[in-house]
């Protein structure tokens, strides 16, 4: 009897089900690019190099990132306008992109497998989506034990644009967990004290 009011009351207190809300994939995606600037973003009215760098630099700290439907998402955006996003849902995702002028920058992401590695370079947040600046170089890729690049006969939807999904060998994505550097990125301005 003991036993059977043992097992009942341990029985009651495990909570078997599963939770309702959203669940880290098993097969997630990263997501990596960087981000030219924001349309609409507040410019001074006398611009030099120097000026445009830091405006980018505050710009690209003060921009928030979202990711529906995953409740955990590891990564961000470097000061540079490089961004990383592991851990994101495959399939039909939507990241949204909060900055000045640009409130919710959508970008849809469609069909995309199982871990997969997707690539944006050059990125323009606008109110309420995104443009890619250089799309003919936005991939989505697979790692898979080949000796070269290979097409899978599937394609993947990135902010509105096909892309076909790549077989790739394993050695070509060591670059999959890092931070990608946009072409003529400057350093961060020094700072005094």
């Amino acid at each position: 009897m003991k036993q059977s009011i043992a097992i009942l009351l341990l029985t009651l207190a495990c909570n078997c089900s599963e939770p309702n809300g959203p669940r880290v994939s098993k097969e997630p995606i990263s997501v990596r690019g960087w981000i030219v600037d924001v349309a609409g973003a507040p410019k001074a009215a006398f611009q030099t190099p120097e000026t445009e760098s830091v405006r980018r630099t505050q710009l690209f700290k003060s921009i928030g990132v979202w990711v529906d439907n995953a409740p955990y998402v590891s990564g961000g955006i470097a000061e540079n306008g490089s961004f990383i996003l592991l851990d994101v849902p495959p399939g039909n995702t939507t990241i949204t992109f909060t900055a000045p002028g640009a409130p919710g920058a959508r970008l849809i992401l469609q069909n995309i497998p199982g871990n997969a590695d997707v690539l944006i370079p050059a990125m323009l947040l606008k109110p309420d989506s995104v443009e890619l600046l250089d799309p003919k170089n936005v991939k989505v890729r697979l790692a898979v034990r080949i000796d070269h690049p290979a097409p899978t006969g599937v394609t993947a939807n990135v902010a509105g644009l096909a892309v076909p999904v790549m077989n790739t060998p394993i050695g070509a994505m060591t670059d999959r967990r890092d931070y990608p550097n946009p072409p003529g990125s400057v350093r961060p301005l020094a700072t005094v004290k």
